[in-house]
Order: C-alpha cells, then sequence, then structure tokens
C-alpha cells in the first residue's frame, strides 16, 4: 500500500480529510474512539489489528444506551457494525480499488439486555475472490455478515452489509 495524502485512503479512494490522518490501525481506533457518533452512543473500538483484517467492538449496557423498555438501542446495535467492512476491504485490497457500502440489514434475535460485542475477520481468501471477480473492471457485489453477541454469548442481532467493490478507472 502507498502512503495516504490529504483526503485519500490508501487504495486511492477518497475519503475525509481528517480520516486521511489515521493511517495505522491504532490511529484510526483511538480517532473513532473520540468520534462523537461513536463515543456518545456507548461504543468502543477495543481492538483493530495491525493488518485491518480483524476488528472488535463493544457496546455497552447501560442508562444512556438503553431504549424504553431497557434494551440496548436497535440503532446503536447496527452502529457499532456499521463502518468496519468497507474500512477494511478497503484497506486491504490496496490501491486501485473503489469500495462502498450498498445495502445493509439487520436481524434483531434476541433482547441486548447486557453489553455486546462484535468482531470481525477479513479472510485472505475472500480479498483473492474480490480482486479475481473485480478484474478487468466488473462490479463486485458480495454481502458480508456479523454477529452481534451479548456478554453470556447470545446472539442478540445479526447484521449483513453488502460491500460494492471495483477496479479504479485509470
Amino acid at each position: 500500500m502507498t502512503a495516504a495524502g490529504p483526503g485519500r485512503a490508501t487504495s486511492g479512494q477518497r475519503v475525509g480529510r481528517l480520516k486521511s490522518l489515521a493511517s495505522g490501525a491504532g490511529a484510526l481506533r483511538h480517532g473513532m474512539n473520540a468520534w462523537p457518533p461513536f463515543l456518545f452512543a456507548g461504543i468502543r473500538v477495543q481492538h483493530i489489528g495491525a493488518d485491518f483484517r480483524t476488528v472488535r467492538v463493544r457496546l455497552r449496557h447501560a442508562a444512556l444506551t438503553s431504549n424504553y423498555v431497557g434494551t440496548l438501542f436497535g440503532g446503536s446495535l447496527f452502529s457499532m457494525t456499521d463502518p468496519f467492512w468497507m474500512v477494511m476491504v478497503l484497506r486491504n485490497l490496496g490501491p486501485g480499488y473503489v469500495v462502498w457500502d450498498r445495502a445493509a440489514e439487520i436481524e434483531f434475535l434476541s433482547p441486548g439486555r447486557s453489553s455486546v460485542t462484535a468482531t470481525f475477520e477479513l479472510a485472505e481468501e475472500v480479498l483473492d475472490e474480490l480482486r479475481r471477480d473485480a478484474a478487468g473492471g466488473a462490479k463486485v457485489l458480495r454481502w458480508f455478515s456479523t454477529d452481534v453477541v451479548a456478554d453470556d454469548g447470545t446472539v442478540v442481532a445479526r447484521v449483513r452489509k453488502q460491500l460494492y467493490v471495483r477496479e479504479k478507472r485509470r
């Protein structure tokens, strides 16, 4: 990967000027934890792997993160998973690819009565498949799934994100 200039991600895709400064996993984690939509929703990025292939995010259960009936806000459950597949794929494909979120869905499976965690793992085989399928400028649409899991191991929600991937036009 190449170093990002202002307003550029390492893939050549345009990103916000401040976000482009977070070139390393640690800087991105700290920046996301200070980002008001995560900070004020009780969402904490616990880990981003140095290779951007693993991420772990936690949403704590507290009075300010609970809804009318005392369970975690559904919007917060979705928000805690929102950016990660796109960021992970974008950072791993390397220069020359465009990656966008295209669609998303969430299925609520159990009430969120405790803090929850979402873990993302991006396999090299998936990256190889995306590179192969996007060869020559083909548009690729691929679904990624993440379970949001309570402290006791109960799956609270399943979030699916569809990414749009293609080689950057030269």
